[in-house]
């Protein structure tokens, strides 16, 4: 939707509201909404927010610790300044529109730049020096329980009934049960002008995944965020939860989103060299030598929370070892349409609770390290990668993956060190709170034996 399209739609009572958004640590959407004659009057120029924004935590606490924000500064404004390039219907809500803002510093107008859309245009920058242009995809996978997430939350979260009671992985009869959500959720979302592919069932009861083509890595990330935040507001429509929660069980598969990555110049793919083994070029070489030399510094990023790390489990596809193989589910890196000009890697390790601008510009700054540095890669992995006598492992708690990044200089260098105490202290807030509290776990393994 352009500009003169919302124009004419308000003016034919089309459209009445615009939800301007920013997209916040956790990769959510946050903001307000416009009637939309006042967005065409001022708002579409600029608006106000709270700066606590990009300094709370998952319930949406103030924790204490940040040096951006905090009850000390007063928790000032943050300018939301509408991209109007992202500007589209809403066709799930009725008379709505939708636009996402960049995050400006109130008082010295320079961007916020720990904002993930910041934290993302950073690296994209980097590699439009080089005269490169990353594109990307993302795959969301989640899970569907019957009730709304009140009615769940009312519950006490207990006694969870998936829409599905078993295992769905491609199955055409049980999702065309599921079609009453799944359909408005693949409809919608396209109508908004997303380029939403297609759906599946996923690999355990009740799990779907939702594939969008690929396209340059700021659209990805606005892709995947826009429609994470679709998939809830319909299936809540539809009386039904989606959880992007990467483990709900511990008997049950995780959920995952994994990123799809090359680096293209003058409109083709330099990750491919057809007279090259696999068809993959040297650039990709060292791009992928990158990404796997600094893993464990930025997994962070792409495992932010206690449960991210609950996912990594052996035999449930999702990785637990830093190796790269050809087409190969059980690596963390898999080398993916090998002799075509869709060469690509593909990274496992992002659980589905990952912000895509943070997870995407963290691969980038450890790929293009990997390129200024020339890393020779390894040779591939072959094998059940779970069983590998290598031994490198991906950071198994969010612990060891904090501690991980503050001793990265590739991040700071890409990042700066503002941004990298800012997240530290995120990651370091999350484990205090986990550390607090007791556990059913613990209670039902102690009360009486212990």
């Amino acid at each position: 939707m352009t500009f003169e399209d919302l124009k004419e739609q308000v003016a034919a009572g089309q459209v009445d509201t615009v939800l301007v958004c920013i997209v916040d640590m956790q990769g959510r959407l946050m903001g307000k909404r416009f009637h939309a004659e006042a967005f065409l009057e001022m708002a579409h120029g600029e608006t106000h927010c709270c700066n606590y924004l990009l300094a709370t935590d998952l319930a949406m606490s103030t924790p204490v610790g940040f040096a951006a924000t905090s009850w000390e500064h007063g928790y000032g404004d943050y300018i939301m300044k509408p991209d109007l390039s992202t500007l589209r219907p809403v066709p799930w809500l009725e008379g709505t529109a939708m636009v996402l803002c960049d995050v400006i510093d109130h008082h010295t107008h320079a961007p916020v730049a720990h904002s993930p859309r910041q934290m993302l245009k950073s690296q994209i920058a980097r590699c439009a020096e080089a005269g490169l242009t990353p594109m990307m995809a993302t795959e969301l996978e989640f899970f569907l329980f019957r009730g709304t997430h009140d009615e769940i939350a009312r519950g006490g979260f207990r006694n969870l009934e998936p829409i599905s009671t078993y295992n769905e992985d491609y199955s055409i009869f049980q999702t065309s049960k599921e079609e009453p959500v799944m359909r408005p959720i693949r409809n919608h979302l396209r109508a908004m002008g997303l380029p939403i592919e297609g759906s599946k069932g996923e690999a355990e009861a009740g799990q779907e995944e939702l594939n969008i083509k690929y396209a340059e890595a700021m659209a990805t990330a606005d892709h995947h965020t826009i429609a994470k935040h679709g998939i809830k507001e319909i299936a809540h429509q539809q009386g039904y939860a989606a959880t992007f929660l990467p483990k709900w069980h511990h008997a049950r598969v995780g959920s995952s989103s994994h990123v799809h990555q090359s680096l293209w110049k003058d409109g083709k793919n330099v990750f491919f060299d057809e007279s090259a083994p696999l068809g993959k070029s040297k650039l990709m070489d060292h791009y992928m030598a990158g990404l796997l030399k600094y893993a464990a510094d930025y997994t962070y990023f792409m495992a932010p929370y206690i449960n991210s790390y609950k996912r990594f489990a052996k035999g449930t596809f999702a990785p637990t070892q830093v190796v790269w193989s050809v087409d190969n589910r059980t690596a963390a890196f898999r080398l993916c349409g090998e002799g075509t000009k869709a060469v690509r890697v593909e990274c496992r390790v992002p659980g589905s609770d990952m912000n895509p601008y943070l997870a995407q510009a963290a691969m980038l700054a450890a790929g293009l390290k990997g390129i200024e540095e020339k890393l020779e890669l390894q040779a591939a992995f072959s094998g059940d990668a779970y069983e590998s006598k290598v031994k490198n492992h991906i950071p198994q708690t969010l612990q060891d993956a904090r501690e991980a990044m503050m001793g990265s200089e590739m991040l700071r260098e890409a990042f700066g060190e503002v941004v990298m105490t800012h997240y530290a202290r995120a990651a370091e807030w999350e484990i205090e709170e986990f550390n607090r509290v007791v556990t059913d776990y613990e209670i039902a393994r102690g009360f009486e034996k212990a």
